[in-house]
């Protein structure tokens, strides 16, 4: 069992730049989870925005988002993080972070339904 607890989202303007964290509580140790961040606009599907291995070594991001975002995690802290630069009005969704349990596999991690757990989301709104 995993609690998935997202902060740092907010309102900023085109252009400007935010940091979300995840927090994990979990009885399992954190490095044994993939950690990927989705997101979910109004009237739309669940996308993939990044993806990141147990230990942080393999990282994959959504090609809307390369260049922009950086995902990262401290196992010390049981945090993954995603920044996001260059923010822009299409960016605005509901954030959302997620935990799987598997072997990072690619692909495989990319799809909202081969995650286990999730959390709350934080909202990000860009304004144009």
């Amino acid at each position: 069992q995993v609690k998935l607890v997202e902060s740092g989202g907010g309102l900023v303007q085109a252009g400007g730049s935010l940091r979300l964290s995840c927090a994990a509580d979990t009885r399992r140790t954190f490095s044994n989870y993939v950690m990927g961040w989705f997101r979910q606009a109004p009237g739309k599907e669940r996308e993939f925005v990044a993806v990141i291995s147990q230990r942080g070594s393999f990282t994959n991001y959504a090609d809307s988002v390369k260049g922009r975002f950086t995902i990262s995690r401290d196992n010390s802290k049981n945090t993954v993080y995603l920044q996001m630069n260059t923010l822009q009005p299409e960016d605005t969704a509901d954030y959302l972070c997620a935990a799987d349990g598997q072997i990072y596999s690619g692909s495989y991690h990319f799809r909202s339904q081969n995650f286990d757990y999730w959390g709350q989301g934080t909202q990000v709104t860009v304004s144009s």
